[in-house]
């Protein structure tokens, strides 16, 4: 995502001040170490990694409605469907994606224009589910009856969304970066910037994050050595 490209890209500091200052500071352990400049197709693969644990926590409640649906959360579940909402479908897709990437893509023509069709068809299945999610989950109560199709909703979700995500960080965006010149991909850097303060008034990405490690805290999911797989069996 572009994310706050002013704050984030940090403060260019001049050859002379920097030569004088980065030692200073390194000799003496203070000031805050200045953030590394971010491009626009990483800060679209950072939105990504939010997206993807949004997703995690729907995969995990997932199992947790299959096993034990009073163990099941609504409230944390409505909170991420509503941010990938926010944050994805109608901020990413609808304001980044659709607007800008996916037209750009096209006209460049070559094997990476051939998956937009099947793209944009992803994104409106993917907003069908969100507000079928919504809907469950703002009964307050998961019935034994909602559960299996919740649980088969998250399923595909992930699945769908899973190579949705890998196929724009491998295709896409790289497509779309080959298609711009370095003045072209700054002042799209620069759009989605505004673009991004207009929607939220606000650094996206951060209070995305924020939600989202709520989210997984709540959950039990923070901690993310308990995914760390177990040794493999000798057979």
């Amino acid at each position: 995502m572009t994310g706050s490209f002013k704050n984030r890209r940090g403060i260019v500091l001049a050859a002379g001040t920097a030569l004088i200052a980065t030692p200073m500071l390194a000799s003496c352990g203070g000031g805050k170490d200045e953030e590394k400049e971010t491009g626009a197709v990483e800060d679209l693969m950072r939105e990504h990694g939010v997206l993807r644990r949004a997703i995690l926590v729907l995969r995990e409640s997932a199992s947790r409605l299959r096993q034990d649906v009073q163990s099941f959360a609504p409230k944390q579940i409505a909170d991420t469907a509503n941010l990938f909402r926010t944050f994805g479908e109608d901020y990413h897709e609808r304001k980044l994606e659709e607007a800008y990437i996916f037209p750009a893509v096209r006209k460049a023509g070559g094997p990476a224009a051939g998956y937009i069709d099947v793209l944009i068809a992803q994104h409106n299945r993917g907003r069908e589910i969100t507000a079928y999610i919504l809907s469950v989950t703002s009964k307050g109560k998961i019935g034994a009856a909602d559960a299996v199709p919740l649980a088969h909703a998250f399923d595909a979700f992930e699945l769908m969304y899973a190579n949705h995500t890998a196929r724009e960080d491998t295709i896409i965006f790289p497509a779309w970066k080959n298609a711009l010149s370095e003045h072209e991909l700054d002042e799209m850097g620069e759009k989605f910037e505004d673009i991004e303060k207009q929607t939220f008034g606000k650094d996206g990405f951060d209070d995305a994050v924020q939600r989202m490690d709520h989210i997984e805290q709540a959950l039990g999911l923070s901690d993310l050595a308990q995914f760390t797989a177990s040794k493999p069996s000798a057979g």
